[in-house]
């Protein structure tokens, strides 16, 4: 890939062309908060760089795809719902990438299984606004009532006088008119729909597959030069000193110099810069390098530190209490049987295939930017605050992520790349190592929790605890440390109490696919079926009545009722039971099934694991089954389908094997190596099945992780009777006789 010319700037070439070619450009700017929705359209034949919808007058139909793309299908996903409502075959769009410009995309981000929800009507709205103004420009040439015209594939007919029309022939006419107010235009009823629906191969796999330049660390610009940047093992550590003259003389070192760097842990940190002919001669400079690091307070902390202290907090009232319903001193001292456990989770890494790189172009007061980011406008605002600089002259670039996960909606790798261009002088490829992308990672936070929950003669819940130990200052939880006081299943036990507990953290933390859901599914789903157990309850059953139990507590602004739809809860807990075949199997010793479910990201899950354990303790997964509800449609099955099983899969890797563990105020773990991936020979069936319900739809992204953790640490339990309650499951000894 190669930058833009300068002669010609790829806006000033669509604009021509729009031109050239007598087309016409359907510009609209959705407000996409709901606040309200503005159109815009420019005099005929001139382009309009924020439009979805671009026709030339030979009839070729280009979508834009205004999301990131990080792995989720959302560069097909959201162009259908425009191409659906602008009534074209699929096969006649051309799907192109957006730059990174919310004034005329509206939000551009990937992260919270947010791009459906956000885009399910407002992008159909913007394909319904072409096809009205295709259809009223043909409905006036032809002197016939708009109502008696229809689309097809691009087409616009008119039945009873069998004329005929494409989009490309009426596509000049039609730029010249005023569109219509989005909120006026009607979509089509979905028994119509020939796209939503369908299953639609992503637009980038030949790509992929074929090896085309794609992806960020593809990006090659002329003139450009190869930079690794070193940083402190300790999170936060400055440079003391460096032997940057030494290596400025080794071979293809262009350049080398130290980074002051800032104390935003999220932003510009200290370090040492190489600057190369290729990435792996300053690789190899960099093992030339020699650094001494100033003491950095973080270097006191440890895995093992936070594990203490927690235990320090379980011994005492919790600092805070978030929330308390009923009276649960009265309730634990009359119940039938009283449970308590302690439940911990380690920090987790985001292990994208692909490492953090942008290229970053620096020159005139202006930047540009390629770069694989879940958050571009979120890493515009962090490098013109870093640089001093104005958002508006920074331009980016969103190239195709190599996964995500979360860990790209931080924006460290692109400040640096950013700060390392201009201090350079020259254009500047930053590729970070797999050791850099281990050990500077923004973590999922560990989390402790301290457990005690009541059933009565029933086989009721009637009064639940927790002292969750976490991170924060006392004022603020550490990013992605906190959990809601509304989690399941509190709002549906008459007395219950939540307090928190919170510990100094000096290492950075973030948004983990499912963020918090895929801590807190495996503490609060794992102890209910300790609950079950100890009310001689079936689990799925005793879930089933506990969800019958919903809106027995009255909302506060203390404590508000739960956001969980216990209808839609029991739909997917039936739907995996029935086929899993819940309660009708025998299982021999070793042998078992388990079930989660959790409500997360607006999205509704059950699953059911299968395992077998050998009498060494060794786990091998047979199989899954997963049911979920995201609402009325289901856009693209075969990418709902990759994103549902990718899911499962991920929740299993963390659960199986993965663990970062701090010491010293680093990461012990460096790479792949100790830090392992699923393999495909561990990976099992995953069966899923979808309930549609009359709610709009919702993301897939991340709402089917979760409840595959507890479902094996479940199933592990009724194999081996041994019941797991840290993780991952590598710490444990689950050999049977």
């Amino acid at each position: 890939m190669s930058t833009p010319s300068p002669i010609l700037a790829r806006r000033d070439f669509l604009r021509v062309t729009a031109v050239a070619g007598g087309g016409m450009l359907l510009g609209t700017m959705v407000d996409f908060a709901g606040i309200g929705v503005v159109n815009a359209m420019e005099p005929a034949g001139e382009f309009m760089p924020n439009a979805f919808i671009r026709i030339s007058g030979a009839g070729v139909i280009t979508i834009l795809a205004k999301n990131p793309e990080i792995g989720q299908g959302i560069r097909t996903m959201l162009p259908m719902l425009v191409a659906e409502e602008l009534d074209v075959a699929w096969q006649q769009v051309i799907v192109e990438q957006a730059m990174s410009d919310e004034a005329k995309y509206g939000s551009q981000f990937a992260g919270g299984s947010m791009a459906t929800p956000t885009n399910w009507e407002p992008l159909r709205r913007a394909g319904a606004a072409g096809r009205q103004m295709l259809v009223a420009v043909a409905a006036a040439s032809w002197n016939v009532p708009v109502g008696e015209c229809t689309t097809e594939a691009g087409v616009v007919h008119h039945e009873s006088s069998r004329r005929r029309a494409t989009y490309g022939e009426l596509a000049s006419r039609a730029a010249t008119m005023t569109p219509p107010a989005l909120d006026a235009v009607k979509l089509k009823d979905p028994k119509d729909f020939r796209i939503i629906g369908k299953s639609i191969p992503g637009v980038d796999n030949l790509k992929i597959v074929t090896g085309k330049p794609l992806f960020g660390i593809d990006v090659t610009v002329p003139g450009m030069l190869y930079a690794i940047f070193e940083k402190s093992p300790v999170f936060g550590a400055r440079v003391a000193s460096a032997n940057v003259d030494e290596v400025r003389g080794l071979p293809g070192v262009k350049q080398a110099f130290v980074v002051e760097g800032t104390t935003n842990l999220s932003g510009l940190m200290p370090g040492v810069a190489i600057l190369a002919d290729s990435w792996w001669a300053a690789r190899s400079a960099r093992r030339q390098l020699r650094v001494t690091w100033e003491q950095h307070p973080t270097a006191q902390q440890s895995s093992a530190g936070f594990r203490a202290r927690a235990k320090e907090f379980f011994a005492a009232a919790p600092q805070t209490v978030a929330r308390q319903d009923g009276d649960v001193v009265t309730a634990f001292a009359a119940a039938a049987k009283v449970v308590e456990a302690e439940y911990e989770y380690p920090f987790l890494a985001h292990a994208p295939l692909e490492p953090q790189n942008c290229t970053a172009s620096f020159a005139n007061g202006k930047l540009e930017i390629w770069a694989p980011t879940q958050a571009p406008q979120g890493g515009r605002q962090l490098v013109a605050q870093t640089l001093g600089i104005k958002p508006e002259d920074i331009a980016i670039h969103m190239m195709r992520c190599g996964g995500g996960f979360g860990r790209r909606l931080l924006n460290d790798y692109m400040v640096e790349a950013a700060w390392i261009a201009r201090q350079a002088g020259v254009p500047v490829k930053l590729v970070w190592s797999r050791e850099d992308d281990t050990q500077h990672d923004f973590y999922r936070p560990a989390g402790f929790h301290k457990l005690k929950g009541a059933v009565d003669a029933n086989g009721r819940i009637t009064a639940w605890e927790n002292h969750f130990a976490t991170f924060g200052d006392g004022q603020r939880f550490a990013q992605a440390a906190s959990i809601s006081p509304n989690e399941f299943p509190i709002s549906f036990i008459p007395n219950a109490l939540f307090g928190v507990s919170q510990m100094p953290l000096g290492v950075p933390t973030g948004f983990l696919r499912a963020p918090t859901s895929n801590a807190i599914a495996f503490v609060y789903q794992s102890f209910i079926d300790e609950l079950a157990l100890a009310a001689g309850k079936d689990p799925v059953q005793f879930r089933l009545d506990l969800l019958d139990q919903g809106g027995i507590v009255a909302a506060t602004p203390a404590a508000p009722a739960s956001p969980v739809n216990a209808a839609r809860m029991k739909g997917v807990l039936e739907l995996v039971a029935e086929k899993s075949e819940w309660g009708k199997r025998k299982f021999p010793r070793g042998s078992g099934v388990g079930v989660g479910m959790h409500f997360s990201h607006r999205g509704y899950f059950a699953e059911v694991v299968e395992v077998n354990v050998s009498q060494r303790g060794e786990v091998k997964i047979v199989k899954v089954w997963v049911a979920g509800d995201v609402g009325s449609h289901i856009i693209n099955p075969s990418g709902a389908m990759a994103q549902v099983q990718g899911s499962v899969l991920d929740g299993i890797a963390q659960a199986m094997k993965q663990e970062i563990t701090i010491d010293g105020g680093r990461s012990v773990q460096t790479s792949l190596a100790d830090y392992e991936l699923l393999r495909i020979t561990e990976v099992p069936p995953v069966e899923v099945h979808f309930r549609t319900t009359e709610f709009p739809p919702t993301g897939m992204g991340e709402p089917a992780l979760p409840p595959v953790i507890p479902a094996l640490a479940s199933a592990i339990f009724m194999a081996t009777g041994k019941r797991i309650r840290s993780l991952p499951l590598a710490r444990h000894d689950l050999s049977w006789s």
